[in-house]
């Protein structure tokens, strides 16, 4: 009697859970747009320590390099371990962040005026621009009467429009918009605000970074099992090789890639050469479709002062992005984030639809994550089923008999097997069974299935 209680009790237990667990389902898919703005507030609130966390986290390998080099001189001395490590962490974290912030400034004080200057330029020379590609147009179609007469009309056209466009409607657009300036100022000096807060609280991350980390694996073995808090403990190390990699080796890559573009474009005296390194610099850090993005826009630029190194500079981009493709980016990157070509491209659409520029940056190393995650996962599943986790050996399988290792292949496919091609599972039937299972083995019902599926 008492143990039917029991399981009544554990029923009546098991449905409240689950009737609470599907009413606070339905609460978080009818309050969403309320959970999500209060996650967006929560996140507002803790910018400056998120700032402080990236900041930290790109600066790490920076201090690394110096801390190791500090430590070498300290050696020589007669200071305690202790003092060693603290002097050497001090001053470590003092340099690295002295040095990011060097570089951040030394980029953006050679790049704003030059960019400033081109831009002004740009507005300047614009109505020369355009007088310079109507001649040009007319002149390709002065020998096609229709063409001429097509092409004057919509340049007429277009200027009018334009005059217009500058006369009366960007007026009542520059009204409109001043009202944001103010706007954005004060974004403007926020973000300000939360770059030196977040400098600070990288300062206190970096001295600190083995204190947080242990906290971290203090917290993951309070909460799971030893083994499974093994794997977690894995999982993040494995992520961190991908995402530092990935971001480590893209920036300096781009970086690399911009002083080449502006090597070369001086070269071959090109206008706006700053301006047109700058954005094939920084939009090559988005994978794949980068260069493509960036070449775009300068192409145009150029188009407008001389169509003639227009078409240079798009020779000169598809050139600077073989080799980056295959020189310099796989030198640098390497395989640091073990996908194929497919899975970037899915990666980058996937990221730039669901969270825009940053998804497209962003896409590819945190889907790689994902990626080693569920293949670790199914590797596992496989091995305990004594099944070889290697891809290539799935490429010609037909079938696996239920309960035996026992593996089926059409005699085509066994002859224009790749030598190379191993099984290699634990309990193997002997060498003629494995390979010389034939198909009268089979039932001639199971025969046309087969058949049937490969048709």
């Amino acid at each position: 009697m008492k143990n039917q209680w029991k399981n009544y009790l554990g029923i009546g237990i098991a449905a409240f859970f689950t009737f609470a667990a599907c009413v606070l389902l339905f609460f978080l898919l009818y309050k969403i747009k309320e959970i999500g703005a209060f996650f967006g507030q929560v996140i507002g609130i803790l910018e400056p320590i998120l700032i402080g966390i990236v900041i930290a986290y790109l600066l790490n390998p920076v201090m690394n390099f110096f801390e190791k080099r500090i430590l070498l001189q300290l050696e020589k001395t007669r200071l305690e371990k202790p003092q060693k490590m603290k002097l050497a962490r001090g001053l470590s974290v003092f340099l690295s962040v002295a040095f990011g912030v060097a570089v951040v400034a030394t980029v953006f004080g050679l790049m704003i005026p030059q960019l400033i200057t081109s831009l002004y330029g740009i507005a300047r020379d614009m109505p020369v621009y355009l007088n310079r590609i109507t001649d040009w147009v007319m002149d390709i179609s002065k020998n096609h009467p229709e063409i001429q007469r097509f092409a004057g009309r919509a340049i007429n056209e277009a200027t009018e429009k334009i005059n217009t466009w500058i006369t009366s409607d960007m007026l009542l657009m520059i009204t409109k918009y001043l009202g944001y300036v103010t706007t954005g100022v004060i974004s403007a000096v926020s973000v300000v605000f939360n770059t030196i807060i977040g400098l600070i609280v990288a300062v206190y991350v970096l001295f600190s970074r083995e204190m947080f980390a242990g906290q971290i694996k203090k917290m993951i073995y309070a909460v799971f099992s030893p083994e499974k808090a093994n794997v977690v403990l894995h999982m993040a190390r494995k992520s961190n090789r991908i995402f530092g990699g990935f971001i480590s080796g893209k920036i300096l890559d781009s970086a690399i890639i911009g002083i080449l573009c502006f090597i070369c474009l001086s070269f071959m005296k090109m206008p706006y050469t700053l301006l047109v390194s700058v954005i094939v610099g920084v939009t090559n850090v988005i994978p794949f479709f980068g260069p493509y993005i960036g070449a775009i826009p300068s192409a145009l630029l150029i188009l407008m002062v001389n169509p003639l190194k227009a078409l240079y500079f798009i020779i000169f981009i598809i050139i600077l992005q073989q080799v980056d493709g295959n020189i310099i980016g796989p030198t640098i990157l390497g395989e640091s984030t073990g996908l194929s070509a497919f899975w970037v491209v899915f990666s980058i659409l996937l990221g730039s639809g669901l969270f825009g520029v940053m998804g497209m940056i962003m896409g590819v190393p945190t889907f790689a994550v994902i990626y080693y995650i569920v293949k670790t996962f199914m590797d596992h599943i496989l091995k305990k089923k004594e099944y070889p986790v290697d891809s290539s050996e799935y490429v010609y399988l037909k079938s696996v008999e239920k309960g035996q290792n026992f593996v089926y292949y059409e005699e085509e496919e066994i002859k224009n097997r790749p030598k190379f091609f191993k099984l290699s599972f634990e309990k193997l039937p002997p060498k003629d069974n494995f390979f010389g299972k034939k198909k009268n083995e089979q039932s001639k019902e199971d025969e046309r299935k087969d058949e049937s599926e490969d048709q």
